[in-house]
């Protein structure tokens, strides 16, 4: 199955994406960390922070650069400052991989 489809549910649209990252991690000083403890950020959503946050696009231009509609940049945006910031107050591994992508 294609990681951009789930059982029972609609296919998502490919998002467009500058670059592949691979597989980024990023980790709290000291302490032991599980696997339990991470927080996984897919491209998708760094791509849409990046162009939004870093680039100071708004969330038209990035929807245009990312060929998905505005709303869907909203959730993906809103989702993925939920998981930056859950990582960052409860001090979990953050990770940055996967998601419904195509490289551009």
């Amino acid at each position: 199955m294609h990681n951009c489809e789930e059982r029972n549910v609609r296919p998502k649209k490919l998002r467009w994406i500058k670059r592949s990252l691979g597989v980024r991690c990023f980790k709290p000083q000291g302490g032991r960390i599980t696997k339990n403890e991470a927080v996984v950020i897919g491209l998708d959503e760094f791509e849409a922070m990046r162009l939004l946050d870093l680039e100071g696009l708004s969330q038209e231009q990035a929807a245009k650069k990312m060929k998905i509609h505005r709303s869907t940049v909203s959730r993906i945006i809103a989702s993925g400052h939920k998981k930056i910031m859950d990582a960052l107050v409860k001090c979990k591994t953050l990770r940055i991989e996967g998601g419904c992508c195509k490289i551009c």
